[in-house]
């Protein structure tokens, strides 16, 4: 490998179980892309709970400073499964990450005994919309003026479903 193409390489990110290690980027990339960001302090009581599982996204390519990705936060409880949270880091959108990490979640409900996974969606996130609708995902529901936007504006949330059996 040469010294440029150190520098060019694509960045390689593999799926690994989220940790309380990696609760602190989680927080801050919750922060950068969403409105009413959760704290680290939130995801870990979430965590901790026995139904509630997680994934993250980290670089595998090594750098001096690898990179965290994205994460999902998920709960399985009765035989149906919720999407809490996902993000992905917006330096690497549209790299796979996102469907990926729904992989992962997706698998894990089925060990949970998950017959249906739900998630809700800002009707305005058309990148995420689309993301879901790929991974079987349809409309189920909708919550009226359920997010609040930086600017104050309100929109609905979407409710979306997917069977997993």
């Amino acid at each position: 490998m040469s010294f440029t193409d150190y520098f060019t390489r694509r960045t390689e990110f593999d799926i690994f179980p989220l940790e309380e290690s990696d609760l602190s980027a989680a927080a801050a990339l919750h922060g950068q892309r969403f409105a009413a960001p959760w704290s680290d302090g939130e995801i870990h009581a979430l965590l901790v709970q026995d139904t509630v599982f997680g994934f993250v996204a980290r670089q595998t390519n090594g750098t001096f400073r690898p990179a965290f990705g994205g994460f999902v936060l998920s709960r399985a409880v009765a035989g149906e499964a919720e999407i809490l949270t996902i993000g992905v880091d917006p330096r690497f959108a549209r790299s796979g990450l996102g469907w990926r990490l729904m992989q992962a979640a997706m698998r894990e409900a089925v060990v949970k005994g998950a017959e249906a996974l739900f998630l809700e969606v800002d009707e305005t996130n058309e990148a995420a919309i689309g993301l879901y609708r790929k991974l079987g995902f349809h409309k189920v529901g909708e919550r009226k003026a359920y997010y609040q936007a930086r600017s104050g504006e309100r929109t609905a949330a979407l409710v979306m479903r997917r069977d997993l059996r």
